[in-house]
């Protein structure tokens, strides 16, 4: 009966350690709408974008994974590339302050200047708030999301998960294939991948 008492609290005290996730979204389900604030102290929320593509980046620029995209230029090139097309790119920094990743405001804009990168804006959000509401678990973590406001993308960026920058030229990248599928009326033929990276650092 002790042995039996114990391993049931040991097996609640394993339960509470996990986070719930309630708002795991998936692909097909309408797009969890949230409001952000920029680098530059502008609000954005998800619901006046409706109309348009939206892709959201989860980001830490003390990541490996991170780096590679941005240190060979990828990630600055696909963030130009569909913003010229109408596309809301918005860069995700979900690190809790003390945490690898975390930005203060200043910080993330000579960052951005420093590696020329041009999403329309990048969202801080120390709490975590709209990273939980993603379930985004990795930098990078890449959504995309119609103008419908649904979901069609959920992953990887492409199906090199290493660091090496070599790896950018010859991979596959998901976000523009599901983005040029999407935008002539074809169904996303890949929707879903496993992300890859580190994990986010939330608080």
């Amino acid at each position: 009966m002790v042995r039996r008492s114990v391993l049931s609290i040991g097996i609640l005290a394993a339960m509470l350690a996990v986070p719930l996730v309630a708002n795991a979204v998936h692909v097909g389900d309408a797009a969890p709408d949230f409001t952000g604030m920029d680098s530059n102290g502008k609000t954005h929320k998800l619901s006046d974008y409706r109309g348009k593509y939206v892709v959201l980046e989860w980001t830490n620029n003390g990541c490996p994974y991170t780096q590679k995209h941005y240190n060979s230029g990828n990630m600055q090139a696909l963030q130009k590339e569909w913003t010229a097309k109408g596309v809301v790119w918005l860069t995700v920094l979900s690190s809790a302050p003390g945490e690898q990743g975390y930005m203060t405001a200043a910080q993330e804009n000579s960052y951005m200047s420093r590696e020329k990168a041009s999403p329309t804006a990048a969202l801080l959000d120390p709490t975590g708030a709209i990273g939980h509401e993603y379930s985004a678990k990795t930098t990078p973590h890449m959504f995309v999301i119609d103008p419908s406001g649904k979901l069609i993308y959920d992953g990887a960026i492409d199906d090199h998960a290493t660091t090496d920058l070599s790896d950018v030229k010859v991979s596959k990248n998901y976000v523009s294939a599901a983005l040029n599928e999407a935008m002539v009326g074809q169904p996303v033929a890949v929707s879903y991948t496993r992300p890859y990276g580190c994990s986010v650092k939330y608080q």
